[in-house]
C-alpha cells in the first residue's frame, strides 16, 4: 500500500495558543486603558480651559506627538526582541545636524530625508551587529554608541547651530503645514506607524519577533533565525530615528549640539506605558503610539492648567513605574492562569 505525504506549508502558522490568546487580550486591555485615561485628561483639560481643543491645540498636540510616536515605533520593534536602544536621542540629533547641514548647502529636500535615514540605519547596523553577533548585552552596546554617537555630534556641530533661515522655505512649511487640523508629519508618522504594524502582525518575521522576545532560547531551537531578527530591529529603530530627526529639523529649524539629549529616556517611557513588555514578546507598536501621545500631551495639559512644567519628568517617571508594576502584576495573574488550566487539563486526561 503507497502512502502520499500531505505537502506541508512553510508560511502556515500554528493557531495561537490558549496563553498567547489571554496575553493578547490583557495587553490590549492595557492599550485601551491608555486611550481612556488620554481621552479623561484631554476632556478634563478642556473644561479647565476651552482653548486647549481649539484646532490650534489640536494641531500642536499632534505635531508635539509626531517625533516621539516615530522613535517609539522603532525602540517598540528592538523591546519585543527583550533589547532595548538607549542611542535614539543621540542618533536623532547627529541625523537632524546631518540633515540641515546638507540642506544649507542648496541640497534637495527628499535627498535630505533618506540622508538623515541613511545614517540612522547604520548606528542601527552597529548597535545590531555588536548585540546579535558580539551577543554584548544591549543595554551596555546602546549605552555605550549613545556616547560615540553623542561625542562624534559635538565633535562635527560643535558652537555651530542650524535655525529655520538656514534651510529651504518648503521644507520648513511641510514640518508645520497640514491637512486642515492634521499636519503633514502626524500623517507620516501614521503612516509609518501602520506599515510596521501590518508587518509585525501579518509577516512571518515579524511574529517571529514576538516569539523571539518571548523565549530566545526556544525561538533558536525552532530554527528561528535569531541575530536576523535582531539586527532587523535594531536597522529598522535606527531608520526610524533618523526619520525623526529630519522630521525635528522641519518642526522646529533648530538644531544643535544638544539635539536629542536625554530622549532615550521619554523613548523607553512611552513604550514602557504603553503597554510593550520590557522583558519583550508582548505588547504592539500602536500601544507605544499611544502611550508617547499620553506623554506628550501631558507636557501640554500641566501649563494648560497653571502647572509648573517642572512637574512633568517626575510624572513621567511615575507613570513608568507603575506601568512596570502592572507589568509584573500582569505577567504573575497570566502565569497563575496557566498553570491553574495546565493543572485542569492533566487532571481531565487521567479522568
Amino acid at each position: 500500500m503507497t502512502m502520499t505525504a500531505q505537502p506541508v506549508h512553510e508560511d502556515a502558522a500554528p493557531g495561537p495558543t490558549a496563553g498567547r490568546r489571554l496575553l493578547d487580550k490583557v495587553f490590549k486591555a492595557r492599550e485601551l486603558a491608555v486611550a481612556g485615561v488620554l481621552v479623561l485628561m484631554l476632556l478634563a483639560t478642556e473644561l479647565s480651559n476651552t482653548e486647549f481643543l481649539s484646532e490650534q491645540g489640536v494641531k500642536d498636540l499632534l505635531l508635539n506627538a509626531t517625533i516621539l510616536v516615530l522613535v517609539a515605533t522603532g525602540q517598540a520593534v528592538v523591546v519585543l526582541t527583550r533589547n532595548v536602544d538607549l542611542s535614539v536621542g543621540s542618533v536623532l540629533g547627529i541625523s537632524a545636524f546631518a540633515a540641515g547641514d546638507y540642506l544649507q548647502s542648496g541640497g534637495s529636500s527628499l535627498v535630505a530625508v533618506v540622508y538623515a535615514v541613511a545614517i540612522g540605519a547604520v548606528f542601527g547596523v552597529l548597535n545590531g551587529a555588536l548585540v546579535s553577533l558580539g551577543k554584548v548585552p544591549a543595554l551596555v552596546v546602546t549605552l555605550g554608541t549613545l556616547y560615540v554617537v553623542r561625542g562624534i555630534d559635538s565633535i562635527w556641530v560643535g558652537s555651530e547651530q542650524i535655525v529655520a533661515a538656514d534651510l529651504p522655505d518648503t521644507f520648513v512649511d511641510f514640518g508645520h503645514d497640514g491637512l486642515w487640523i492634521v499636519p503633514y508629519l502626524a500623517l507620516l508618522a501614521l503612516a509609518v506607524l501602520l506599515c510596521v504594524g501590518y508587518y509585525l502582525r501579518s509577516f512571518r518575521s515579524g511574529r517571529e519577533m514576538y516569539a523571539l522576545g518571548s523565549s530566545p532560547e526556544a525561538a533558536n531551537l525552532a530554527g528561528i533565525p535569531v541575530r536576523k531578527r535582531i539586527m532587523t530591529a535594531y536597522v529598522l529603530c535606527g531608520a526610524l530615528a533618523g526619520l525623526a530627526g529630519a522630521l525635528y529639523l522641519a518642526r522646529f529649524g533648530n538644531v544643535d549640539s544638544g539635539t536629542g539629549n536625554g530622549y532615550e529616556l521619554t523613548v523607553v517611557s512611552a513604550v514602557v506605558v504603553g503597554g510593550v513588555a520590557f522583558t519583550g514578546g508582548s505588547g504592539t507598536v500602536y500601544g507605544a503610539a499611544l502611550g508617547a501621545l499620553l506623554l506628550t500631551s501631558i507636557n501640554s495639559v500641566l501649563p494648560a492648567i497653571g502647572v509648573s512644567s517642572v512637574w512633568v519628568t517626575a510624572i513621567n517617571g511615575v507613570l513608568l513605574l507603575l506601568a512596570i508594576a502592572v507589568d509584573r502584576i500582569l505577567a504573575l495573574r497570566v502565569a497563575a492562569v496557566l498553570r491553574k488550566q495546565a493543572a485542569q487539563m492533566r487532571s481531565a486526561r487521567h479522568a
